[in-house]
């Protein structure tokens, strides 16, 4: 059973916000979920709402029950034909917005199906094939898309890579805040050493920059700005792959690092990317 699954309310204070979906947002935070998951369960919370009410006739939440929840899962199955994994994560978002929001730990809760996991043989490149991509990429995306397949790392494990993360004499790498928020080593492979330290060198002259514009600083992660308020100007937390424009948010700075990958390989789609390496707040 995974932690958004799980039965037992945390205790957690009171919540302070009045609109529904600030009252998700703001309890996801203290329960220092990833914004990615905060972004999911406020997708899912606002869905179930809307959806209930197509009808022109909108309901809270509280004033629905066990047939309103398995109806909205029914249809993410039947009409929108949602894959398992989806369909978990919108029962797993109303579970949370019931239990740790709303404060209803309802027995029919325990009650309501769960789509069963499947066993699926993954689709694998063979070594010839992940050559011949790799081959197709140049430049800062390809170097970060050789590092993602050397040394293992998630696409956003990437590309929020610090520079003090990066730890030549002992040729690892260190990946901050991973999948289940948890820190690891992985190894740096000796044929990325040197363009990796090329990348570094266009990092510092966007850094450089920076601090000769007066721009504030890159983002730091659980308030350390307050903390150490001029730490987010050094180069040691300086990203090895920022982008060329500005970002304000934190938001921005992920959504568009992503954007960014996807420009590069020919998806323009969503515009113009921002740069997740300094904020003007």
């Amino acid at each position: 059973m995974n932690r958004y699954n799980n039965p037992a309310k945390v205790a957690a204070p009171a919540l302070q916000s009045t609109r529904l979906l600030d009252q998700v947002r703001e309890r996801i935070r203290y329960l220092h979920y990833s914004l990615q998951t905060e972004k999911a369960y406020l997708h899912w919370a606002r869905f179930f709402i809307r959806w209930h009410g197509r009808d022109g006739k909108m309901r809270h939440p509280r004033d629905m029950g066990k047939a309103d929840v398995e109806a909205f899962l029914t249809m993410l199955a039947d009409e929108r034909q949602v894959s398992p994994a989806t369909h978990r994560q919108a029962l797993n978002a109303l579970l949370f917005l019931y239990r740790q929001v709303l404060d209803q730990d309802l027995p029919w809760l325990q009650s309501i199906g769960r789509p069963p996991e499947r066993k699926r043989i993954p689709v694998v490149l063979t070594t010839g094939e992940v050559q011949s991509v790799l081959a197709l990429m140049d430049g800062v995306e390809g170097l970060l898309a050789r590092m993602l397949y050397g040394t293992g790392m998630r696409l956003a494990e990437g590309l929020s890579l610090r520079v003090k993360d990066v730890d030549f004499d002992r040729q690892v790498m260190i990946v901050r805040s991973g999948k289940g928020d948890k820190d690891r080593v992985v190894m740096l492979p000796r044929a990325l050493v040197v363009p990796l330290r090329d990348q570094l060198m266009r990092s510092r002259a966007l850094w450089a920059a920076d601090r000769a514009a007066g721009r504030s600083g890159v983002y730091m992660p659980h308030a350390l700005d307050a903390k150490y308020p001029r730490a987010g100007q050094t180069w040691a937390w300086q990203w090895v792959y920022p982008a060329p424009h500005l970002s304000v948010t934190r938001a921005l700075a992920w959504s568009d690092a992503i954007i960014c990958l996807k420009n590069a390989w020919g998806d323009s789609s969503n515009g113009p990317y921002h740069r997740p390496e300094s904020q003007n707040m």
